[in-house]
Protein backbone atom coordinates (compact mmCIF):
# COMPACT_ATOMS: atom_id res chain seq x y z
CA UNK A 1 0.00 0.00 0.00
CA UNK A 2 1.23 3.51 -1.15
CA UNK A 3 0.96 5.95 1.19
CA UNK A 4 0.18 9.52 0.92
CA UNK A 5 2.63 12.06 2.08
CA UNK A 6 4.38 15.62 1.35
CA UNK A 7 5.72 15.43 -1.94
CA UNK A 8 2.96 12.18 -2.93
CA UNK A 9 2.18 12.65 -6.86
CA UNK A 10 -1.66 11.87 -7.18
CA UNK A 11 -4.24 11.04 -9.48
CA UNK A 12 -8.02 13.19 -8.71
CA UNK A 13 -10.56 10.67 -9.35
CA UNK A 14 -13.31 13.06 -8.74
CA UNK A 15 -14.20 16.49 -8.81
CA UNK A 16 -13.90 18.78 -11.90
CA UNK A 17 -10.31 18.50 -11.79
CA UNK A 18 -11.05 14.46 -12.50
CA UNK A 19 -8.10 12.63 -13.93
CA UNK A 20 -5.91 15.40 -13.42
CA UNK A 21 -2.43 14.69 -11.71
CA UNK A 22 -1.09 17.38 -8.37
CA UNK A 23 1.90 16.82 -6.05
CA UNK A 24 0.84 17.10 -2.06
CA UNK A 25 1.55 19.90 -0.06
CA UNK A 26 0.93 18.35 2.90
CA UNK A 27 -1.65 16.35 4.35
CA UNK A 28 -3.96 16.89 6.76
CA UNK A 29 -6.69 14.58 9.05
CA UNK A 30 -8.47 13.42 5.68
CA UNK A 31 -7.55 15.73 3.59
CA UNK A 32 -4.47 16.63 1.55
CA UNK A 33 -3.78 20.19 0.06
CA UNK A 34 -2.75 19.52 -3.62
CA UNK A 35 -0.67 22.08 -6.51
CA UNK A 36 -0.02 21.57 -9.86
CA UNK A 37 1.85 24.46 -10.24
CA UNK A 38 -0.44 26.40 -13.04
CA UNK A 39 -3.95 26.69 -11.63
CA UNK A 40 -3.24 25.17 -7.73
CA UNK A 41 -0.17 27.29 -7.06
CA UNK A 42 2.26 26.51 -3.76
CA UNK A 43 1.33 29.03 -2.39
CA UNK A 44 -2.07 28.59 -2.65
CA UNK A 45 -2.88 24.40 -2.66
CA UNK A 46 -6.49 22.93 -3.12
CA UNK A 47 -7.96 21.23 -0.15
CA UNK A 48 -9.11 17.85 -1.18
CA UNK A 49 -10.72 14.99 0.21
CA UNK A 50 -8.24 12.07 0.63
CA UNK A 51 -11.07 9.46 -0.63
CA UNK A 52 -10.83 11.69 -3.81
CA UNK A 53 -7.22 11.55 -5.03
CA UNK A 54 -5.22 8.00 -6.15
CA UNK A 55 -1.85 7.74 -4.37
CA UNK A 56 0.68 7.11 -7.57
CA UNK A 57 4.57 5.95 -6.15
CA UNK A 58 6.00 8.34 -7.43
CA UNK A 59 7.49 11.26 -4.20
CA UNK A 60 9.43 14.13 -5.33
CA UNK A 61 11.23 16.29 -2.29
CA UNK A 62 9.40 19.57 -1.94
CA UNK A 63 11.79 21.95 -0.17
CA UNK A 64 11.48 26.19 0.67
CA UNK A 65 13.38 26.27 -3.16
CA UNK A 66 10.43 24.46 -5.08
CA UNK A 67 9.00 26.17 -7.55
CA UNK A 68 5.97 26.19 -9.43
CA UNK A 69 8.07 25.50 -12.65
CA UNK A 70 9.51 22.25 -11.22
CA UNK A 71 6.27 21.03 -10.29
CA UNK A 72 4.34 21.91 -13.70
CA UNK A 73 7.63 20.65 -15.31
CA UNK A 74 7.59 17.20 -13.27
CA UNK A 75 3.44 16.92 -13.91
CA UNK A 76 3.36 17.60 -17.35
CA UNK A 77 4.64 13.93 -18.28
CA UNK A 78 1.16 12.64 -15.90
CA UNK A 79 -1.35 15.11 -17.85
CA UNK A 80 0.06 14.70 -20.89
CA UNK A 81 -0.04 11.03 -20.75
CA UNK A 82 3.90 10.10 -21.53
CA UNK A 83 5.16 9.22 -18.06
CA UNK A 84 4.59 6.02 -17.02
CA UNK A 85 2.18 5.77 -14.18
CA UNK A 86 3.02 2.93 -11.10
CA UNK A 87 -0.84 2.38 -10.16
CA UNK A 88 -1.88 0.20 -7.40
Amino acid sequence: MVTIREGSVVKSIAGRDKERYYVVVSPANGYVFIADGKVRKLEHPKKKNIRHVWPTEEVIPLGPETTNRQIRTILSGYNDGTSICHED
